[in-house]
């Protein structure tokens, strides 16, 4: 039996903060939104050729029009997760949970939920539903945002193309009425 004074702690076991970034964090946002296209192209609708183009004030333009979370470890960003309102008359209802990367260090130690946590409760504040889109492959992710409360309402067969593969997604969505989250009605 090992005592606790001879355990080492887990790498990440200082809990990460979480907060919205601004347009002075572009640099650092650049970078793991770069990190995120170029180690998991399947994830996203975007590619790391088109935005690793963009110019630093580009990404400091997209920090101040959106509601983006970061997660920090000791200074360091760890991960993001945004949030973006439907701006139709008739969708305004509705906002979706987008972006959402974890660096591999960080993973498995609440970051993601706590990104999860943050859109959610943001949204609460400003919507009726948040949904999402994910890789019906990328187990990990679903089991997550299952935990969180979200429900599927839909798939999307070949909905990506990546070097000649398709990939499906999972459409997701969290309702929430007056006293929190709620399941599909």
């Amino acid at each position: 039996m090992v005592s606790s004074a001879t355990m080492t702690p887990a790498p990440h076991a200082v809990s990460p903060a979480i907060r919205l970034l601004t347009p002075a964090d572009a640099a650092l946002y650049r970078a793991i939104r770069l990190e995120a296209l170029a180690t998991h192209p399947e994830a996203f609708t975007s590619t790391y050729e088109r935005e690793q183009e963009k110019s630093l004030t580009w990404f400091e333009e997209r920090l101040a029009a959106s509601d983006v979370f970061g997660a920090f470890i000791a200074g360091e960003l760890v991960g993001t997760a945004g949030f973006r309102r439907e701006d139709g008359a008739k969708t305004a209802h509705k906002a979706v949970l987008w972006g959402m990367y974890v660096r591999p260090g960080a993973r498995r130690s609440g970051t993601g939920r706590l990104l999860v946590d943050a859109v959610v409760a943001h949204a609460a504040k400003r919507v009726e539903q948040l949904q999402l889109v994910v890789v019906s492959e990328n187990e990990a992710a679903l089991r997550l945002y299952t935990a969180a409360g979200f429900v599927e309402y839909g798939r999307g067969v070949k909905a990506l193309k990546h070097n000649g593969r398709y990939y499906d997604e999972t459409l997701m969505a969290l309702f929430f009425d007056d006293g929190g989250a709620t399941q599909p009605r």
